[in-house]
């Protein structure tokens, strides 16, 4: 994952129950990041992401997030280093099944919600992920200047660091996690992406420029216009990819 990536959470549904648009922004992103069942999917829901990732020719990777389907896996829960390790190996290797099954290879790791907000701020969430990382091989989507990056430089887990083009940041340049997305215009995430490509910033909610890292742009499918945001995203840094 050296060159630019546009990454794409997915397979989020459960049953009957639909969340986001996933195959119609599929054209647009480089990478999947597929649920796997603990914050959101089911088997069913993981197998027909993967293969409608493959129908679309892009790389999937898993991802894991804390056993919270109430609250999205975007609520902190107090887990040791080891559950850690453990959740994110059990997720992956559930995903890894129904890869083998479509002849596709894993592709990386991107912690979900809480448990990367969680891995940003605490060394032994950071450690759990890497111990995962290491035992599959795998390379993980982080974010910048966090116990994450501290975490993977020391322990040579490869990674990139992701810029959120439909989240706000906060004054200490960490992405704001809410419970909800709120609705962004194509025009402005665009302009939020070129900013933190070429000048390594972005606008905090108070107005601060802080810094952030851009290697991999992530989209949401369940954002409100989704399809009309990523595709514009698409356009402005296609000849990056």
């Amino acid at each position: 994952m050296k060159k630019l990536t546009i990454n794409c959470d997915m397979g989020e549904a459960f049953g009957i129950y639909h969340l986001g648009d996933d195959e119609d922004v599929m054209p647009f992103v480089t990478h999947a990041n597929v649920a796997c069942g603990f914050h959101a999917s089911d088997p069913s829901v993981m197998w027909r992401t993967v293969r409608a990732a493959k129908r679309h020719g892009i790389k999937v990777g898993s991802h894991p997030g804390l056993p919270d389907r109430e609250g999205f896996g975007r609520r902190e829960i107090k887990l040791s280093r080891e559950e850690i390790a453990a959740l994110v190996l059990y997720q992956t290797g559930a995903l890894r099944a129904f890869l083998d099954a479509e002849g596709m290879s894993l592709s990386h790791i991107k912690p979900h919600g809480a448990l990367m907000g969680m891995a940003m701020k605490y060394a032994p969430v950071a450690e759990g992920v890497a111990d995962a990382a290491l035992a599959l091989g795998l390379p993980v989507i982080a974010c910048s200047d966090s116990e994450m990056t501290r975490v993977f430089d020391r322990r040579g887990v490869e990674y990139s660091c992701e810029f959120y083009s439909d989240l706000d940041y906060d004054d200490d340049g960490r992405q704001i996690i809410a419970m909800k997305h709120a609705l962004v215009t194509p025009d402005d995430a665009v302009v939020r992406v070129m900013r933190a490509l070429t000048m390594h910033t972005a606008k905090s909610v108070n107005g601060h420029e802080v810094a952030v890292a851009a290697d991999s742009i992530c989209i949401h499918s369940d954002t409100p216009g989704a399809i009309p945001l990523a595709k514009a995203v698409y356009e402005a840094v296609v000849d990056r990819l």
